[in-house]
């Protein structure tokens, strides 16, 4: 007879659960028999998706104290996915209000009633990088967790301070955290679009390594994180082995990154971003990734 998942039986709090990670966390947990409270916003059905599995469901504001309250009832871990996910459609108050109200809110609250662990949605865009209005790139490759950021927009700041609020919160209530820097998170469907245009014009992936994750192994990533012996606040970039363009990543630095220094070689399409945390701390590999032909650069 095997084991129990570690997870089996244990309530877990998602925050935007009916969202593109938030549906795939609530799947994948679910199926380890985790008991999902699912917070979203608006329901799946409004956004034309599916509702994951969940055996308690609620709507409301991540950023209300009362709402989340609620969802905290009986809740031993804790997800944090809900937020503004760009820099786009709202005005830049909008989205940094939004998102560093409802990551205090919620890991704050989460803390104050003894949960021991959450995993929350950083970004990649805590670089500051990938929609800065300057002519920008990063300050080595592979760009990794120490990695300085130029921040330039309302989104890349909100994920900067949502890092601190995490660390700030296990200083103070000695909560553990994981806060996951995600690259473009998509469908595999999505990325393979994503792919195309990445590959008629790579420059702009330049400032994001040319990384991408499909969106079953950021939930994948956030199963390891949930379990994993990590102490403290600690941010962790996650993403798939190889870049999503069939072209060799020393040959793309060569073309629109030729002056930034890099740390050490690369080889064949490996992604231009320091993986090791992610292995080391979690045993996390994505599982999930694009099948491309390596060709020169045109």
């Amino acid at each position: 007879m095997s084991e129990a998942h570690p997870l089996a039986g244990k309530r877990i709090l998602v925050t935007g659960a009916e969202g593109n990670i938030g549906s795939a966390v609530c799947r994948r947990l679910a199926g380890h028999g985790a008991l999902i409270t699912g917070l979203s916003l608006v329901p799946a059905a409004e956004a034309g998706r599916p509702e994951p599995p969940m055996d308690r469901v609620l709507h409301g504001d991540t950023a209300d104290v009362d709402t989340v309250a609620d969802a905290l009832e009986g809740v031993e871990l804790v997800v944090h996915l809900a937020a503004i996910p760009s820099p786009h459609g709202h005005p830049p108050y909008t989205v940094f209000r939004t998102n560093v109200n409802s990551t205090f809110n919620v890991l704050s609250q989460a803390a104050e009633r003894g949960v021991q662990r959450a995993v929350f949605a950083s970004s990649i865009n805590h670089t500051g990088l990938p929609f800065n209005s300057h002519d920008v790139l990063p300050a080595y490759y592979p760009m990794d967790e120490q990695l300085p950021s130029d921040l330039d927009d309302g989104y890349a700041l909100s994920k900067y301070v949502d890092e601190l609020t995490a660390r700030m919160v296990h200083r103070h209530w000695g909560m553990d955290s994981i806060g996951f820097r995600f690259p473009f998170v998509a469908p595999s469907e999505m990325i393979a679009r994503h792919s195309e245009s990445s590959t008629k014009n790579p420059a702009p992936g330049a400032r994001e390594g040319w990384s991408y994750l499909d969106v079953r192994d950021a939930a994948l990533a956030v199963e390891l994180a949930l379990t994993a012996p990590t102490t403290g606040s600690v941010p962790v970039y996650v993403a798939a082995d190889n870049t999503l363009v069939p072209y060799r990543t020393e040959e793309l630095l060569d073309r629109y990154a030729p002056r930034v220094p890099r740390t050490r070689r690369f080889v064949e399409r490996e992604v231009a971003v320091d993986l090791t945390r992610a292995r080391t701390l979690l045993g996390f590999r994505a599982e999930h990734q694009l099948e491309l032909s390596t060709r020169p650069l045109p």
